[in-house]
């Protein structure tokens, strides 16, 4: 591929490769173009946000040779762009991440980012969070930026992804306050209590699993993977939270964009859904006083 002689040159390139390919999205890219302009920026290590002011930038040819190669790679091999770069993004945040784990995309991180807020009237009276599957560690890892009392524990089934998880636990200094533990959902967790439980479990059905685009083929398949009707994990999480939540604790999960699913398969289930950049399908919230109040209406 012709990468182009000036950094916009490149992108433009970038760009109408990416189309013509059939790439998909959603990695932490929303577009073509803003994919294109991501790697070729990161690869030439040049600030992310400053597009404009290095568009008529003159490239060596070891930087076209460079960019080439990047594109080449995304075009050639449909990894994600976050696996190329070794990082991924959530709001102003940077992690590690590599092909062990998920690439983090959760919308958890939004309403992390404002305390959770009207639904945690105070950040500093959490004293102690889950995120349960927490992968790469990263919603983990806000919500210790967010509520600066409270220790996490950061579980996950996949040791792969918890050292992962571990990398960034280390460049952001929080050994001191998250905890990574090895567990399948709630199993190694004993009868531990929380003020706060995050999770975005595994979501994907089987028929949707058969038809995933080849970019989501290179995360790992437990990551991605509930069941026949994608509801398995989020069955556990509704039958066992209460135990683990301290009275007037809250539950927070994604869902994915599949709010009439949870809705039918749990009618009991009182869910506030959480409005984030992408909509009020996504991620419910419970209190463990609604949990335990929805168990007792519930037929089952």
């Amino acid at each position: 591929m012709n990468a182009g002689h000036t950094l916009g040159e490149a992108v433009e390139a970038a760009e109408q490769g990416f189309l013509q390919a059939g790439l998909s999205f959603g990695h932490g890219s929303a577009s073509a173009y803003d994919e294109a302009a991501y790697l070729v920026l990161h690869t030439l290590h040049l600030p992310l946000y400053d597009l404009e002011s290095v568009w008529k930038k003159q490239l060596t040819e070891a930087q076209q040779s460079a960019v080439a190669s990047v594109i080449h790679r995304r075009i050639g091999e449909r990894i994600p762009a976050a696996y190329l770069t070794g990082e991924a993004w959530l709001g102003p945040h940077r992690f590690y991440i590599d092909s062990r784990a998920l690439v983090p995309r959760s919308f958890i991180a939004e309403l992390l980012e404002e305390d959770l807020s009207p639904w945690v009237a105070d950040p500093h009276a959490i004293g102690s969070v889950l995120d349960l599957c927490t992968g790469s560690g990263c919603l983990a890892i806000i919500a210790a930026l967010t509520f600066p009392n409270a220790n996490i524990d950061a579980a996950d089934l996949s040791a792969d992804a918890l050292a992962v998880a571990q990398r960034n636990v280390d460049d952001y200094a929080m050994n001191g306050r998250v905890r990574l533990v090895e567990s399948d959902m709630f199993a190694a967790l004993a009868a531990k209590k929380y003020d706060l439980i995050v999770c975005n479990p595994p979501y994907v059905t089987a028929s949707s699993m058969a038809a995933l685009p080849q970019e989501y083929r290179h995360e790992p398949e437990m990551a991605l993977a509930s069941g026949n009707d994608g509801l398995d994990h989020i069955r556990t999480l509704l039958s066992e939270a209460p135990k683990h939540l301290h009275q007037g604790g809250l539950l927070v999960v994604e869902a994915g964009f599949n709010r009439a699913g949870v809705e039918a398969a749990f009618p009991a289930m009182p869910f506030i859904w959480a409005e984030v950049s992408a909509g009020d399908d996504i991620v419910f919230m419970l209190t463990r006083e609604e949990l335990l109040s929805a168990r007792m209406r519930s037929p089952g």
